[in-house]
Parts: C-alpha cells; sequence; structure tokens
C-alpha cells in the first residue's frame, strides 16, 4: 500500500514551485502564492504508483503529477484571478460566519441559484446571491445548496470538511501494482476527473471505450479540444440510450464485459439505467466511483468547489481566500483514481473504488505543506518560492501534445459493439 508523507517544506515547495500551478494561484495584479497543503507532492506521489505499475511493460507511462494538475491551463490560457476561478464559473464569497465557494457552470444553475436565495431570476442574481450569502451561515448554504443538488460549499479548515457530512478524512490508497494491458475500460465520466484516470490507463495499454448518452454527452466536448483530444485521445466512443430497451441491453452487455468501469455520477443515476456496482464488482470486475463527496452523498461539485469547501486554498496578504490552481481537486482525484486502478485487487478479485474529491483533497492538506515562511519573490523576469533555504523557480503551466484527436459522439458504436458480440440497437 502507498503510504503518504509529504516530506519537508522545502521539499513540498519545490513541488508546488515546478506544478505550474501557482501562476494560478493569487489576484492577478500581486504575485503568485504558495497554497495549503501538499496537493503537488500527492500528486507526485500518485504517478510514482503509475510508473511503477507500468515498469518493464510494452506501455510504460511516466507523467510528472505535479505537472498534471496545471496543463488545462496551459491549452486554455486560464491565469489567476482571486476569488474568481481560473475558469470562471466560481467565485469565493463572505457569509454571515465565514466564506463559501459557489458555482454555476450548468445550464440550470442560475434558475436553482435563484430559488436557493428566494427571488426571481433576473440580471441582478449576483449581486442577489452575494447579499444573501452575506446573512446566512455556511450551514444554511450546505443544507440548501445539497436539497437543490447546487456545487457550493462552506470553507472550510484545511484538511475539514466544512458541511457536516461527517465524510472521513482517508481516500482509499493504492496497494501492490498490477498491468492493465488489454483490460477493457468503460468511461462513462466526464469533464477532467474521470477522463484523466481512463487517459492515464489507456496509455498503460487498456483498451477504452468512452460511453455516452446522445442526449447528454461529456459537456468538455464543447470546451478546449487540444485539452479534450489530450484525455480522450487513442479511445473509442460509443453512443448508447438507455431510455431505448435495445440501447439498454446493449450498455448492460458492454458493462458485463468490462475488466474496469470508471463513472462519475452518484449511485441512483446510474441505478437509473439498470446498472448495478456491486453486482459487476461481484463478477471480479473492478469498478471506480468518482463522486464529490463519497457515494453515500447527495452532495454535487466541481474541482473548484470542493477544493475551497475541503480547506485546499491560498491567503493573500490580507488573510483572504482565493482559489488555488485551476479546478484542481479534478487532476488530483483523476491521478488517485488512476493508481487506484493500477493496483492489484486484494485477493484477487474485484473492487468498488470509491474515490471522492473531498476525501483526496483533505488527505493532501494533512500532516505538512510548505509552512508560513515559503514565500514568492521576483526572480528576473519571473518569480521564485523563497523556503528560507533556497528560491526555487516558479515554472508556468505546461501541456504535454495530444497522441491522437478524440472520436467524435458515437462513430465507433457499430465497430465495438460487433467486435464484442454484442446485438447493435
Amino acid at each position: 500500500m502507498v503510504t503518504w508523507s509529504p516530506g519537508s517544506s522545502a521539499e513540498t515547495a519545490r513541488d508546488w514551485a515546478r506544478s505550474g500551478v501557482l501562476p494560478l494561484t493569487g489576484h492577478g495584479t500581486g504575485p503568485p502564492i504558495v497554497p495549503a497543503g501538499a496537493a503537488a507532492s500527492w500528486a507526485d506521489r500518485m504517478a510514482d504508483h503509475v510508473e511503477l505499475a507500468t515498469r518493464g511493460s510494452r506501455h510504460p507511462v511516466r507523467v510528472d503529477g505535479p505537472r498534471l494538475l496545471s496543463e488545462r491551463a496551459a491549452l486554455t490560457g486560464g491565469s489567476r484571478r482571486g476569488r474568481l476561478s481560473v475558469g470562471g464559473s466560481c467565485r469565493l464569497l463572505p457569509t454571515l460566519d465565514g466564506w463559501a465557494a459557489v458555482s454555476s457552470a450548468r445550464p440550470d444553475d442560475p434558475l436553482l441559484w435563484s430559488a436557493l436565495i428566494g427571488h426571481d431570476l433576473d440580471e441582478l442574481l449576483p449581486q442577489r446571491l452575494a447579499t444573501w450569502l452575506a446573512a446566512h451561515s455556511g450551514a444554511q448554504l450546505d443544507e440548501r445548496a445539497t436539497l437543490l443538488s447546487l456545487a457550493a460549499g462552506s470553507v472550510g479548515a484545511p484538511g475539514r470538511q466544512a458541511d457536516g457530512a461527517g465524510r472521513r478524512a482517508e481516500p482509499p490508497r493504492p496497494g501492490g501494482p498490477r498491468s492493465v494491458e488489454r483490460l477493457l475500460v468503460v468511461d462513462f465520466s466526464a469533464l477532467w476527473a474521470g477522463p484523466l484516470c481512463a487517459h492515464l490507463l489507456g496509455l498503460a495499454g487498456a483498451d477504452v471505450v468512452k460511453v455516452e448518452v446522445p442526449s447528454r454527452p461529456d459537456g468538455a466536448r464543447q470546451g478546449n479540444r487540444p485539452f479534450y483530444d489530450l484525455l480522450h485521445g487513442g479511445h473509442r466512443s460509443v453512443a448508447l440510450d438507455p431510455a431505448d430497451p435495445a440501447g439498454r441491453a446493449a450498455l448492460h452487455a458492454l458493462v458485463r464485459r468490462a475488466d474496469i468501469v470508471i463513472e462519475a455520477s452518484r449511485p441512483r443515476a446510474l441505478a437509473g439505467f439498470g446498472l448495478d456496482a456491486q453486482a459487476e464488482v461481484e463478477r471480479g470486475c473492478t469498478w471506480v466511483s468518482i463522486t464529490a463527496r463519497g457515494r453515500a452523498s447527495d452532495r454535487v461539485g466541481f474541482g473548484d468547489d470542493v477544493a475551497a469547501a475541503s480547506g485546499l486554498l491560498a491567503y493573500d496578504e490580507r488573510g483572504l481566500p482565493v482559489f488555488c490552481g485551476d479546478a484542481i481537486a479534478d487532476p488530483l482525484t483523476g491521478l488517485t483514481a488512476a493508481a487506484l486502478a493500477l493496483s492489484e485487487p486484494a485477493g484477487g478479485g474485484g473492487v468498488l473504488w470509491d474515490v471522492a474529491m473531498a476525501d483526496v483533497v483533505a488527505a493532501t492538506l494533512e500532516g505538512g505543506g510548505t509552512g508560513p515562511g515559503a514565500r514568492v519573490r521576483r526572480a528576473g523576469t519571473g518569480w521564485a518560492v523563497d523556503t528560507g533555504q533556497e528560491r526555487v523557480p516558479v515554472l508556468a503551466p505546461v501541456a504535454r501534445t495530444p497522441r491522437a484527436v478524440a472520436p467524435e459522439l458515437g462513430a465507433d458504436t457499430g465497430a465495438v459493439l460487433r467486435r464484442l458480440g454484442i446485438a447493435a440497437p
């Protein structure tokens, strides 16, 4: 089992400095800020496990874990924006008793936020929401956000959940490495965390099939195309409609043939498709379930709000919070999920990995960090982290080159089903 020790504050500072996260953390008019905790070092440890599991195979995988945390921003041109997330869909706003991270990334979110504050939807919603938050506690926000399935959360102390959900602070840890060469991976996930996991398994030689519902494709398809290609190039795309009996039958048959399933939905959503994770585990499948706060929770969340609610933030010169990186809970969780999928299940059978983004973030905030002495200072035309012992250059975000163009929605449906002997809908 992989043990976790973040190392010295100087080592943690070096990992942060090379990660590309620091240029995404702080106010646009000020210097980068070193965040709380040791998330970059955690990413390094998970990447080491991925390398170990694939060493000596025909598909060795060597990725720089800390650098993965910022490569989306390298492609989108994102930069630090203080209390507005790099992607622009999440804000840090004061509450009656602290701070909260509130996301509005989905088309229906403005209507849901108007319902939360009890006011009709209009162009003044952002100001009205800020006023409502300032008059209500973080606990009141968490309660209403849960009821309305809003991606938001009160900001807790580093490593501690603020939403009272009673989450454990320990995510599952990777065990002994295993090969995934030629294994069939069925990927139902979307956006970043799950696709990053699938991407790393694909690099390790797995046969990755991305499955989407035609009426609700992965929203990342409409985002930055090079980033989508980076995560999905070399995979195959299947589109099946579970509302159609023939489509549902094909979907079930595909899952039954999978060695590994990756999904990022609340259990009730997959139950609506007639899929039973535990039944697949009992037949020997590895089921990777990625959620905001665990399979037992109804809370939803995205990378920025989950990270902030779990305490992964930085603090400006006035002691006020700013976002850490770009949706950093997503790549942290994707790397962790890949390391788990590349672990030999206990007893050699199936396993259900319950990977909560909040748990992963909390684990990176425990037992270490750069300490209050780490500061970012000018170094020529750039920046450097001053640990008190040395100055470490701050590197800009850099993205890898996609290995192929990702297939269009459903481009491989017929070919995949024929190859597996599944009747096409």
